[in-house]
């Protein structure tokens, strides 16, 4: 460990607005050809950029009202979004938005309306969006964000993923594994195409719980819980299907074991959806792409301080995406923790076709897509 020089190259930028700290990611390097994008709150990237272009276009303006559905983590970064650009922010929430984010809707100056208990995951769902067609019925001139279909949130993570691009390309990589949580599709497919639009070959992995409709897990329910988030009982529009090489289905056990491990490894404290995907990352990372007889097999030897195998070829990395911090997941999935096995305990059951039924605790599929490399973007 080496001491900062005592120079203002030692000091982080200053920044306008909080919005700003709070959904701008740290890069981690894991370990050799395994790096981590680690979020505060990542959907802040995508609210921001989605009201910074619906203000350029002229779409919204100062002073006026935005309204969406969350189960949580997008209300905050819709909040904080609107408490930068001076909008007022509607907010239809899920059940299981807690304590601490009413609170800070509130100080941030949104308006939550939050629906009482559903008997399952599509009913809360379906209520929501009524709540947000009668507000709007009442209220035409608020502006439906719109975050599971306006591909307008995919502005500010194509943004972040061109200037991540080439920090790696100066780092010396020319290939990206991205492993990203799939959600409402803004995220993973941004970042895939504004890398690729940096000049990398990139493949992307999609990971999802069991029990969404996104990839056809809709009838394998999790006997534990979802992982909320990164899956759907509802189509989302924003999901490019054709974007994904491998789509992993990661139970809710096998993220826990994940985020476990990837704190015991790393040092890294984040959340069930990063866990799900360190798991996925370890797989990726083990295997060789295409027949790359330079990348270990998944005997080849651990390296120090971690459970994964091996390492990747040169100019060649895994990416993944760590959505979130561990501080919302405390009772249900840190308490016990020193019961919770390694990740490296579980692996993959392989299908051979998308039409088969994935199997718990974890299952994965070649779904076959690719991300182009030419400069393809959504169309905001």
């Amino acid at each position: 460990m080496t001491n900062a020089p005592h120079d203002d190259a030692a000091l982080p930028d200053l920044l306008e607005h909080a919005a700003q700290a709070v959904g701008a990611p740290d890069l981690i390097r894991l370990r050799p050809g395994l790096l981590a994008l680690r979020f505060e709150v990542m959907k802040v990237q995508s609210a921001r950029g989605a009201v910074r272009q619906l203000l350029a276009q002229g779409r919204i303006a100062p002073g006026d009202t935005v309204v969406d559905s969350s189960s949580g983590i997008y209300a905050l970064a819709l909040a904080l979004a609107c408490h930068e650009a001076g909008l007022h922010c509607v907010v239809v929430g899920s059940t299981t938005v807690d304590e601490t984010l009413r609170l800070q809707l509130g100080m941030l100056g949104a308006r939550l309306e939050q629906m009482p208990p559903s008997d399952s995951l599509r009913a809360d769902q379906d209520r929501r969006v009524a709540r947000i067609r009668a507000l709007l019925a009442e209220h035409p001139d608020w502006h439906w964000m719109r975050q599971y279909h306006d591909a307008v949130h995919y502005r500010g993570y194509r943004d972040l993923a061109l200037g991540l691009g080439r920090r790696l390309l100066r780092e010396g990589h020319r290939a990206v594994e991205l492993v990203a949580p799939v959600g409402s599709g803004a995220s993973s497919g941004a970042l895939a195409l504004g890398l690729a639009e940096s000049g990398l070959e990139v493949r992307l992995t999609g990971v999802q719980p069991f029990g969404s409709v996104t990839f056809g897990s809709q009838d394998v329910q999790d006997p534990d819980m979802l992982i909320a988030g990164i899956g759907s009982c509802i189509e989302f529009r924003n999901v490019r299907h054709e974007l994904y090489r491998e789509i992993h289905w990661v139970s809710s056990e096998v993220g826990r074991a994940g985020a476990v491990s990837l704190c015991r490894d790393h040092a890294l404290f984040a959340g069930l959806s990063s866990g799900a995907a360190y798991a996925v990352a370890g797989h990726v990372l083990g295997r060789a792409p295409h027949g790359d007889a330079r990348l270990p097999g998944p005997d080849a030897p651990s390296a120090p301080g971690t459970g994964h195998v091996g390492g990747t070829s040169p100019g060649r990395c895994v990416l993944m995406v760590c959505p979130d911090t561990g501080h919302r997941y405390t009772g249900p999935v840190f308490r016990g923790h020193e019961d919770v096995p390694p990740v490296t305990d579980f692996t993959p059951h392989r299908l051979t076709s998308r039409g088969q039924t994935p199997r718990l605790p974890w299952s994965c599929v070649h779904w076959g897509g690719t991300v182009p490399s030419s400069p393809v973007t959504a169309q905001g």
